[in-house]
């Protein structure tokens, strides 16, 4: 096969992309070098985003001896690796909004029109009228509410307190494992679980 063959014209040699590279390459920074500066290396502390152009041996002794808190203050230091835990994004302490520890918490309180004006805020004073109406309606005591008491044998001014204990009074009395096998009993006893479930609805107790 002669040298001068078509099939050697058509041979395509791929190039070497590190001599590309090399020959696109600045000068290497470093002094006294003449090699090509393949690498970056960063500049340091305050210049992000500007780099050296070095060659490959001088990048690695450039980049054994780099210390990007170089010169600064140790708070300056604590405080970048602080917030690199959160990766310097901003943060909250719980309960950073000082109105949320007062505000009321729904969960824990009771139904009826009682609890609702003993227990919300009102700090534009937007319901000050229906406050100061509450004492009035709560004086005031609903038929059923004044049947259910008197199942319990209390007056109608009976505050929670004595409506839980002589709900626990009598159910212990009148419980199916205590009253002998008494159908009146039982029945009673039904009496006294109906009538405190109405006043805790109210907010009675």
């Amino acid at each position: 096969m002669s040298t001068f063959s078509k099939y050697f014209e058509k041979i395509r040699v791929r190039p070497d992309p590190q001599a590309e590279a090399k020959a696109a390459a600045p000068l290497c920074q470093w002094d006294g070098c003449k090699e090509a500066g393949t690498h970056r290396a960063p500049v340091g502390r305050m210049r992000e985003g500007e780099y050296f152009r070095f060659c490959f041996d001088h990048v690695r002794e450039y980049n054994k001896g780099f210390n990007y808190f170089a010169g600064a203050p140790a708070a300056e230091i604590a405080r970048f690796q602080k917030e690199a835990l959160t990766g310097h994004r901003p943060t909250w302490t719980v309960a950073s909004n000082g109105s949320a520890r007062f505000a009321p918490d729904f969960s824990t309180k009771r139904s009826g029109r009682a609890g609702y004006y003993k227990n919300v805020r009102d700090p534009f004073n937007l319901f000050s009228q229906q406050r100061a109406e509450a004492p009035a309606a709560e004086i005031r005591t609903r038929p059923l509410e004044a049947k259910a008491l008197e199942t319990l044998g209390l007056a109608a001014d009976a505050t929670g307190a004595a409506i839980k204990s002589r709900y626990k009074e009598l159910v212990k009395r009148h419980h199916p494992d205590t009253n002998g096998g008494d159908r009146g009993s039982e029945e009673r006893f039904r009496e006294v679980i109906q009538a405190y479930r109405l006043l805790r609805q109210a907010g009675r107790c």
